[in-house]
């Protein structure tokens, strides 16, 4: 089995586009787990009424302190955590885990608009999302425009991700893309939890993989499975207010982490 672990604050319309494709797309036994902060449009009662394990905190907290919450009730050989602004592809777990297993990995990312196999797709793609999110956007978030904006970004969502995998196969490269990320148990266990101080979650994530290949060696960076491509909206709510972070004191940023010169060498190459 695996545990799906998805931090959540309103987006109902959006919600049940992510909960649609999920349930249509997944392979796997699977437990989802919502860790709802301080939702106030019906979210938290719409997964809890598709049977999903649900976890409310008392306020809208960060993305690792969210995750690590998911992790403590988790039954799962394999987490999954996934942002809720996205579609899952088909097939896209047992893919993923195939991937990961060939590749022996512990970590690894779907590929996505974010990055792609080079700057010049990525870029091609990113323009084209942005163009179609900006002029339908200006009707309105509703589950009828955010459902039109995917449709218009990949016409058949189906055979665009056949074709992707039909290419790509089991190719991996190094790297991330936060909003879909796989983690084994034994990659927990060597690298731990997700650090509560730092919001970049899946950037710091990847520093924490990368240190431990340098230093111990028994782990690979965080790569991505470029043949798995998972759709996220990107910033869907960016321009909506949000509660400030209950745990807002406890966050550092990424540089005081690791310092400038560190983060620069370790990506330099992804």
């Amino acid at each position: 089995m695996i545990s799906i672990i998805i931090a959540v604050y309103n987006q109902l319309p959006m919600n049940k586009i992510f909960l649609e494709y999920l349930e249509r797309y997944t392979n796997s036994d699977y437990e989802l787990i919502i860790v709802d902060n301080g939702s106030t449009d019906g979210s938290s009662e719409f997964f809890e009424s598709r049977g999903a394990k649900v976890l409310k905190n008392n306020g809208n907290f960060s993305y690792p302190y969210s995750q690590n919450r998911g992790i403590e009730i988790a039954k799962g050989d394999i987490y999954m955590f996934l942002n809720n602004d996205i579609i899952v592809s088909p097939n896209w777990d047992k893919r993923l885990i195939e991937i990961l297993e060939k590749n022996e990995l512990d970590i690894i990312t779907s590929c996505g608009i974010e990055k792609l196999e080079n700057i010049e797709v990525t870029n091609k793609f990113k323009r084209r999302w942005k163009t179609i999110k900006n002029i339908i956007g200006l009707f309105g978030y509703t589950e009828k425009n955010l459902r039109l904006m995917h449709k218009l970004m990949y016409i058949n969502w189906e055979k665009f991700n056949d074709i992707r995998y039909d290419k790509y196969q089991n190719k991996v490269i190094e790297g991330f893309v936060g909003n879909t990320v796989i983690i084994t148990k034994n990659g927990i266990e060597k690298i731990g939890l997700w650090d509560e101080r730092i919001q970049a979650a899946d950037f710091d994530l990847y520093m924490r993989s990368k240190k431990r290949y340098f230093e111990v060696g028994d782990i690979k960076p965080v790569h991505i499975a470029l043949g798995v491509f998972n759709h996220h909206y990107i910033r869907l709510t960016s321009k909506q207010s949000y509660p400030e972070f209950v745990d807002k004191s406890n966050l550092i940023s990424l540089e005081d982490k690791w310092g400038e010169k560190l983060i620069e060498s370790y990506i330099e190459n992804i």
